[in-house]
């Protein structure tokens, strides 16, 4: 509640609303899908990693790492195809905080897989060649 306005959804509350909140998320993901190139690479590129991630992590913690890093690009990305989304349904045309919006989106996703790289270039090269 803020200044007195409830800010839930009547009878959505309990296990009634994680219910919906969970067919939401799904169609969230169905539309990423659908609509996104770049999520559906870097998902079928997650596949990928999630079990290599198992083999070449030295114990839970590395194991761990590599699978938050990894992850955390389609979460990114699914976020930046939100962004998206919202700035497409504004209008066509050209304005200068759209692209703004749009290029930050972006840089965001381009971030998260600089980092994944660099997290497991770190781990291979430790575990693999003994860097460090």
């Amino acid at each position: 509640m803020i200044g007195g306005v409830t800010l839930a959804k009547p009878g959505n509350t309990g296990l009634y609303r994680i219910f919906k909140a969970t067919g939401y998320s799904a169609k969230g993901l169905c539309s990423a899908w659908r609509h996104e190139a770049a999520f559906r690479q870097e998902l079928m590129l997650m596949i990928v990693l999630t079990p290599l991630a198992f083999w070449l992590g030295d114990g839970i913690t590395q194991q761990l790492l590599l699978l938050l890093v990894s992850w955390l690009v389609v979460i990114v990305e699914v976020l930046n195809s939100a962004i998206e989304a919202v700035v497409d349904r504004i209008g066509s045309e050209h304005h200068e905080l759209s692209g703004r919006a749009k290029d930050l989106g972006s840089a965001a996703v381009m971030l998260s897989l600089a980092l994944t790289s660099v997290t497991w270039i770190a781990v291979l090269g430790q575990n693999l060649f003994g860097w460090w």
